[in-house]
This record gives C-alpha cells, sequence and structure tokens, in this order.
C-alpha cells in the first residue's frame, strides 16, 4: 500500500488517545473528519486522523476495498489485502504521538466499517474500541480462527437503510458476542445510508466511556 494521504485534527490538550476514521466506498477522509466538529469539545485529549483509502474510484473518492455485494466472499479477501498497510498507518500515527497501542479507538462508516473491524479484531493490542455506523462484518465464518482481540464494539445503523441493513447489524452483533466480544447494536428511526446528529451523540457516548474503561483498568490480559 502507498503512503496514505491523511487529514489530522491534534488534542486540544494533551494527547492521550488516537481515533482513526475509515470513510466510505467513494468518500475520503476529510468526508469523516467532520465528525471532529461535534465531539472535539468532550473528547479534548483525543488526536483524530482520516486517511484517504489507497484505491481510487470510477465514481470519484477512494475505497478499502471493492464494491461488491455485502455477501460476496471477496470482500474478506479485499479486507485481508488491505489490512497491512492500514496496519502500518497506524503504527506511525501512534509513534508520532507517542502512545501506545491500546490508546486506539477505530470508527469506521459502511465499507470503513467493514474495515474497522476486520482490523480491530485481530490487533496484538486491543483498541480501547471500534465504532461503527452503516456497515458490519465480513467473513464471519472465518472470525473465530481468525480473531486476536476483543475491543468493545458499538454498531449504529439507519433503520432505513437500504445499503447496509439493521438486520445486518443485528447478525454482526450476534456474531461478535458469539467470539466474546462486548458488542451492542443501536437502530436510529428515520436514518438511511447516513449519520446524523443522535448516531453522533451515540457514538460519542460509547467513545467516551470506552476510554473512561481502559483508563481505569487497562489492557486485560
Amino acid at each position: 500500500m502507498t503512503k496514505l494521504n491523511t487529514l489530522r485534527r491534534d488534542a486540544t490538550a494533551p494527547a492521550q488517545w488516537l481515533v482513526v476514521f475509515l470513510h466510505g466506498y467513494g468518500s475520503s477522509g476529510a468526508d469523516l473528519m467532520t465528525f471532529a466538529d461535534f465531539w472535539q469539545a468532550s473528547m479534548p485529549e483525543v488526536a483524530f486522523v482520516a486517511p484517504d483509502g489507497p484505491t481510487p474510484t470510477k465514481d470519484g473518492g477512494f475505497q478499502w476495498v471493492g464494491k461488491r455485494p455485502g455477501h460476496d466472499p471477496k470482500l474478506y479477501d479485499d479486507a485481508v489485502a488491505a489490512q497491512p498497510g492500514i496496519d502500518i498507518f497506524i503504527a506511525d500515527e501512534h509513534a508520532r504521538l507517542g502512545l501506545d497501542a491500546s490508546r486506539l479507538a477505530l470508527v469506521g462508516f459502511s465499507q470503513g466499517t467493514l474495515m474497522a473491524l476486520h482490523l480491530g479484531l485481530r490487533q496484538l493490542v486491543p483498541p480501547a474500541a471500534i465504532l461503527g455506523f452503516a456497515g458490519g462484518l465480513v467473513g464471519r465464518e472465518h472470525l473465530s480462527a481468525g480473531i486476536t482481540s476483543r475491543p468493545p464494539v458499538m454498531l449504529i445503523n439507519g433503520e432505513l437503510d437500504e445499503l447496509a441493513s439493521v438486520y445486518g447489524m443485528h447478525v454482526s452483533v450476534k456474531a461478535l458476542a458469539e467470539v466474546g466480544v462486548v458488542a451492542a447494536g443501536q437502530a436510529i428511526p428515520d436514518l438511511a445510508h447516513a449519520v446524523d446528529a443522535n448516531a453522533l451523540i451515540i457514538g460519542a457516548r460509547f467513545l467516551l466511556s470506552a476510554f473512561a474503561y481502559r483508563a481505569k483498568h487497562g489492557v486485560a490480559v
């Protein structure tokens, strides 16, 4: 993977946490960095980074994995192929900030949620949290053999989302629970394939709770 073009927003206090945003298909890091506009006041110790995906799309923007139906097994293969380069990117960001790997949260939208789950469940050091909007797991049949970390997970989905269904969110939460991950799903009424103020508020509360728990208890052995 080539070096990723990245937007960064520094913490307003000494950085204690790193949030990595992973965008959806045909989008860019700039789209998800707008979440930091809502969150930064309540998260002064968080540094936010939002890379662009490695591959331009024919529709404009970038992607992490191919544009495929949610049931296509090649999505899992794409995620496996994308992981090493993103892992290197995250390690470089930790080094830049002087933070250890336990001080990470992954936040994704759509196929960015797919990647956040794939990456976060396969780290040597569990992230503090994985927060996903409008997306879910791929390769569930590979999860029990591949999982190496069990961070808390929150999935948030619009009830009217026709691209990433609420049913898929519930299936992902069930699959995570079956391998010992503490996971929750939240459906947002009247929301399609998007993120609204309610979703951002719920997501912020989850992240702050996860950060507080990790700061108090550390990483479970």
